[in-house]
């Protein structure tokens, strides 16, 4: 059985540089032969800045060191993301990254919460959320190992300068003999019989050969689409936003927020996040509802400090490839979807995809099983996701504008219709056995944007009154005296950097 010797990876980027680094550190024992093609000419999209805790997971299964990759991508912490304008001009709610109250033994803490609310009106659950609280007041320290323990019961993500991290798995990837190819693909060369992609010619003539491609070549496909005509899901009618500004602006927080900030518009969104440098701006919106010009006006009349780049159109059709896996090309990153960045969700779905690619990587000849199986989980990733992000535009009683009208009369998935329904019917949350976002981030949306279950859990009646109080009040107290006792963000993200490794000895750890 012959094994795979060589791969290409068409497109630099974040995209490119984690399949680089992922594929490199898993494979290097067996000698697989890695090959990196970008253009510095075309560049890359490098919008995607805030991240969800999962990536931590990447950073450490590379061996990287934590306090160097916040120093060198400029990061700052983040707890969760704050939503505002969503359910009704106004509100305001922030979804955390970690679970609400205390864990219990046999039941749910939000069900606890809820019967004090249906009976007696309790204060707003977020009181009992650590990440919430936190966020808040700007405090933010690491979990301990105790999850357990208020204080601890949390995750957390970074808000960074993505064309940094790239930068930062460019290094890594090279040290662990990555080769970088610069140029640009003139031609894609296909076996006649199979119509597997064979070889890559660049402008310069030099034909880059491999047995295996993956496609991060952003919105064009170039292997995935253009070769080999994967064709695509438009999901438009559900997630019909198109366009987007993005520009960069100096920081003028104080306190240095550890959340990001997604605002709704009369046509969209905007989102605001926070860097140690700077603060990242963007304005996603729907150009049937709003002009161009409009949008951007809207986006700079809102910065909150001078602009320090000029703004950077984007063009995207939500949606996903029919294949993400085809002959012996995986597309990963832009080129295998696209979903609006309101959950932070981009460089997720990036990670999603590598980690299934490094599972289900061909040891020999590419078989059919691993293509189906690979396509079924990002296909089933993406639904899950789309989901979620459909859920903030439905679960509102705004209709100010045509797009908040156009939402509240949108035919909704047939899995969210199941959703929102057990929510409402007794504060039910059905879980996925996969998919990136647990009840928690549900019930977050679901109360924060106004949809009030009728009922609760009957199971929370073996509790009498006196349990019910006397448990909120000690979760109370302890998330209060906790967040009492944290440190500033800015102030412990300062001393954190102190102990920061140089590149050279965090990467030579990594290997």
């Amino acid at each position: 059985m012959k094994r795979l010797s060589s791969i290409c990876i068409l497109g630099g980027g974040t995209a490119g540089w984690m399949t680089a680094a992922a594929l490199s550190s898993k494979f290097k024992a067996i000698g697989l032969e890695i090959v990196l093609i970008e253009s510095e000419q075309i560049g890359t999209v490098g919008v995607g800045e805030a991240t969800l805790p999962h990536i931590r997971f990447f950073n450490q299964a590379l061996g990287l060191d934590e306090k160097y990759v916040v120093k060198a991508t400029k990061a700052t912490f983040k707890l969760g993301i704050e939503f505002c304008d969503w359910g009704r001009i106004g509100d305001r709610y922030i979804h955390p990254f970690g679970d609400y109250g205390a864990p219990l033994p046999d039941m749910d803490f939000h069900q606890v919460w809820l019967r004090e609310k249906l009976t007696n009106g309790a204060e707003r659950l977020d009181e009992y959320s650590y990440p919430i609280l936190a966020a808040e007041n700007a405090k933010f320290h690491l979990p301990g190992p105790d999850t357990t323990k208020i204080g601890s019961n949390f995750g957390y993500a970074y808000q960074f300068d993505s064309s940094l991290y790239a930068k930062l798995l460019r290094t890594y990837s090279e040290a662990n003999g990555v080769r970088r190819v610069e140029g640009k693909v003139v031609q894609t060369i296909q076996n006649p019989e199979s119509g597997h992609v064979t070889g890559l010619t660049l402008e310069s003539g030099e034909t880059v050969e491999a047995d295996f491609f993956v496609d991060c070549s952003g919105f064009r496909g170039v292997l995935i689409e253009q070769a080999l005509a994967a064709g695509y899901e438009d999901w438009s009618h559900w997630l019909p936003c198109n366009r987007a500004f993005a520009i960069q602006c100096e920081s003028n927080s104080d306190p240095l927020l550890p959340f990001t900030r997604a605002t709704a518009r009369s046509s969209g969104w905007q989102w605001r996040i926070p860097l140690q440098h700077r603060t990242g701006n963007g304005h996603v919106y729907c150009s049937d509802f709003i002009s161009d010009d409009d949008a951007l006006q809207q986006l700079l009349s809102t910065l909150e400090g001078p602009a320090i780049t000029s703004p950077n159109k984007l063009f995207f059709l939500t949606g996903h490839r029919k294949a993400f896996w085809k002959k012996n090309v995986v597309a990963i990153g832009l080129s295998a979807g696209f979903l609006e960045p309101l959950e932070s969700t981009s460089i997720h779905l990036i990670q999603e995809g590598i980690t299934n690619l490094v599972e289900l990587f061909p040891t020999g000849e590419i078989e059919a099983d691993d293509i189906r199986e690979y396509n079924d989980r990002m296909s089933l990733n993406f639904n899950r996701v789309r989901d979620f992000l459909v859920l903030h535009y439905v679960a509102t009683e705004r209709e100010d504008s045509e797009m908040w009208r156009y939402f509240r009369n949108l035919k909704q998935p047939d899995s969210l219709v199941e959703k929102i329904e057990a929510w409402r019917s007794r504060g039910y949350v059905i879980p996925y056995q996969h998919g990136v976002f647990l009840p928690p981030s549900w019930i977050a949306v679901m109360l924060g944007q106004n949809l009030q279950p009728k009922a609760y859990d009957p199971r929370i009646d073996r509790m009498t009154d006196k349990d019910v109080t006397q448990l909120l009040d000690t979760v109370k107290r302890q998330t209060v005296q906790k967040i009492a006792e944290a440190p500033m963000h800015e102030a412990f993200l300062q001393d954190f950097m102190q102990g920061a490794m140089s590149p050279s000895q965090s990467i030579s750890m990594a290997h």
